[in-house]
């Protein structure tokens, strides 16, 4: 049986191997050195750890150990949904890999005592430039799902966006975290509905409604539709897993009947969420609250949210898991920055599970990080606890990160401290 020492050696052993090998870039050096980067991503993956799991948050050295926990705890098919992306999967190995193309350039005598990790994001501020992103039905991992989320929140000062398909309302997540969280819209293109949304979110307390733009299609979740049999995507067929933990759903019921209509439900779907300007427009003069774009990935939407008057940006790709495209969020995020000008916070999401990420993008401009899948592993794995220990892993990285770059606080973090590789 192979140890985790001697695993990392054959490892070693094959990338020196590919290094030195006088054929990898003799034919087609361009496609050779992509293909040494993808296997390196591959042979290098952000593995659970060997032996035992943790037993407590307590004991996690990184946030990985937390997804080896919820591997074990959740179903198979609970656990295919959190983890799939979508097609052959390349968007989920970009966002990481992306990471690879930046060096940080570190400054050294720097006298970072007192080092502070405060900022403050929209008018709302927080401890640490790291924000939980939305994410669905996260009662689907625990039962107290958002609201276990929300006390970890509060117990760590973070900043909450909540997802319109919360699996707890609105009103208990705001009693749960104390304090106003931020409210992701996934709206169809119909006024009444979409004016409800909004109108709920602004009484309830809400500061930031963030519009999410990249449910224009649905790709395909191979690995998820195992689970859920061979039909159409859209949850119209659902396994005796899905039905027998949570019934049939309203998207299943939704889809039969679309079905039995001669509608494809997908395209159904597809066409009620298709979004373009003047509803951002119309959105944007419904509310008091500020108005971020979640889901920008070029320099031109972001320049045109900018003259539309939207009040901030997400870069996001939705953790690989609407398209499969091969660019990471953190290699798009300079372009953004640069259109961007300053005008606008610049938020980004997608891949990030180390103190290191999130320097490298608060380095490249961006004015906070949002993780998803890492706080969904520590909800998995231990509830609320669970959640509090991902943060404070991760808050603990970035100031580690911090110390070493001689930067003393979130403002001094510039592109100063990172290149291209």
């Amino acid at each position: 049986m192979l140890t985790r020492q001697s695993l990392r050696a054959s490892r070693r052993t094959l990338l020196q191997f590919l290094l030195s090998s006088p054929l990898l870039l003799a034919a087609r050096p361009g496609a050779a050195l992509e293909e040494l980067v993808e296997t390196i991503a591959r042979c290098e993956p952000d593995l659970s750890p060997a032996g035992e799991l943790i037993a407590s948050p307590a004991d996690a050295i990184n946030v990985f150990d937390f997804r080896a926990v919820a591997k074990q705890t959740l179903s198979p098919g609970h656990y295919a949904f959190l983890a799939t992306g979508v097609d052959h999967e390349r968007g989920l190995h970009a966002n990481r890999a992306g990471f690879g193309r930046f060096g940080l350039r570190p400054r050294r005598m720097v006298d970072v005592r007192g080092l502070d990790t405060a900022t403050e994001i929209l008018g709302t501020q927080v401890s640490c430039p790291i924000v939980l992103a939305p994410a669905g039905m996260q009662t689907t991992f625990h039962p107290e799902g958002e609201l276990a989320v929300a006390r970890a929140a509060k117990s760590t000062d973070q900043l909450q966006i909540l997802s319109t398909l919360s699996g707890k309302s609105l009103d208990q997540v705001l009693e749960a975290r104390g304090a106003p969280v931020w409210f992701m819209l996934v709206t169809p293109r119909l006024w009444p509905v979409t004016r409800f949304q909004i109108k709920k979110a602004e009484e309830a307390g809400c500061n930031v409604v963030v519009l999410t733009t990249d449910y224009v299609g649905f790709g395909s979740q191979d690995r998820l539709r195992r689970f859920r049999g061979p039909g159409d995507p859209f949850p119209s067929t659902e396994s005796r897993e899905c039905q027998s933990c949570h019934g049939p759903s309203t998207g299943g019921r939704i889809g039969r009947i679309l079905t039995a209509f001669g509608q494809d439900p997908l395209e159904f779907a597809s066409d009620a969420l298709t979004l373009d300007w003047d509803y951002v427009d119309r959105i944007r003069d419904a509310t008091s609250m500020k108005l971020v774009l979640k889901g920008i990935l070029t320099h031109e939407d972001a320049s045109i949210a900018v003259e539309r008057g939207v009040d901030g940006i997400i870069v996001s790709n939705h953790g690989a898991k609407q398209m499969d495209n091969s660019l990471s969020t953190i290699e798009v995020l300079p372009e953004i920055v640069h259109a961007v000008a300053g005008r606008i916070p610049v938020m980004i999401d997608s891949g990030f599970r180390r103190g290191t990420d999130v320097f490298t993008a608060l380095a490249l401009g961006a004015s906070a990080v949002c993780i998803g899948r890492p706080y969904l592993w520590g909800l998995a794995a231990f509830g609320e606890p669970g959640v509090e220990g991902v943060l404070r892993v991760l808050s603990r990285e970035f100031e580690t990160v911090m110390r070493h770059m001689g930067t003393r606080n979130v403002a001094s973090i510039s592109r100063d401290f990172v290149q291209p590789t």
